[in-house]
């Protein structure tokens, strides 16, 4: 890992106000560029916007044609890993909660949210893939919002490589302090079990359908300890170090690397 600054956007994601949300998206690139940051953070579905009732099906857009186009021009301008999300139609046809990452190069990747909340399973079709990307120097994965519920995801990314994992979240119907408070019964132990960074955002605002969100973002070390924070409630942004020399000093110490003492062999149930 080398030591990155990332920004990580707050921003409102109205539901199929796509042109907006690009335009939004652009200004927060630019201003991340100016802060020097080399990756970017937005929240989940902050494309096409959020929403669990049927109308996420008709906002749902392939990743292709002037999507893709715009948003590989705005990595490429600002010289900045983007990491965003959309509805995402697949070529199955299934519609997916997709978090991309798109890189200076040109190059487009994709995480498919695997574990869908209750009331997203009608209208979104879980993914079945773990991957780990590897741009800025960084290796990372990505989770979205109810995943971050399942440790044994977080301990494969971390087994396969991860340094960094980024959690954009779409939780609705709480203060920003609400949503603080219930990152910090689960995010550290993430963090703080496979020596790893957390970085998690929510957007802000009203969806245009009945949700309201509240506007926050943190990142924690991979000691467990939070390091960053923002709670305005409002749109804004988060910039963060991430030292390379701190992951280091954790997975060098015998004691607080659990990992590599793990014993998977006595953890399966003999029924499965």
């Amino acid at each position: 890992m080398k030591d990155i600054r990332i920004a990580v956007a707050i921003v409102p994601c109205p539901v199929g106000e796509i042109e907006e949300n690009l335009d939004r998206m652009s200004r927060w690139v630019d201003q991340a560029r100016r802060e020097r940051a080399a990756l970017i953070c937005f929240p989940e579905l902050n494309i096409t916007g959020y929403t669990t009732q049927p109308e996420i099906r008709r906002v749902a857009r392939p990743i292709s044609g002037a999507i893709q186009n715009r948003l590989v021009d705005m990595a490429q301008a600002a010289k900045i890993v983007i990491l965003a999300g959309l509805a995402e139609v697949g070529s199955d046809e299934c519609v997916y909660a997709t978090h991309l990452v798109i890189t200076p190069e040109g190059e487009i990747h994709r995480y498919r949210k695997l574990h869908l909340a209750p009331p997203e399973q009608a209208e979104l079709t879980h993914g079945d893939q773990v991957p780990i990307f590897e741009a800025a120097g960084i290796k990372f994965g990505i989770q979205l919002c109810y995943d971050a519920h399942f440790p044994e995801l977080s301990t494969r990314m971390a087994l396969s490589g991860a340094e960094v994992i980024f959690i954009p979240h779409a939780s609705p119907r709480v203060t920003p302090e609400e949503k603080f408070a219930s990152w910090m019964r689960h995010l550290p132990a993430r963090a703080y079990d496979n020596s790893v960074y957390i970085v998690a955002c929510n957007p802000c605002g009203e969806n245009g359908f009945g949700l309201s969100f509240a506007g926050l973002g943190m990142a924690i070390g991979p000691s467990g300890n939070v390091i960053e924070r923002y709670l305005d409630g409002q749109e804004g942004m988060l910039r963060v170090d991430l030292k390379a020399a701190d992951l280091a000093a954790v997975r060098a110490h015998r004691m607080r690397y659990f990992l590599p003492n793990r014993r998977p062999e006595i953890y399966r149930l003999e029924n499965q």
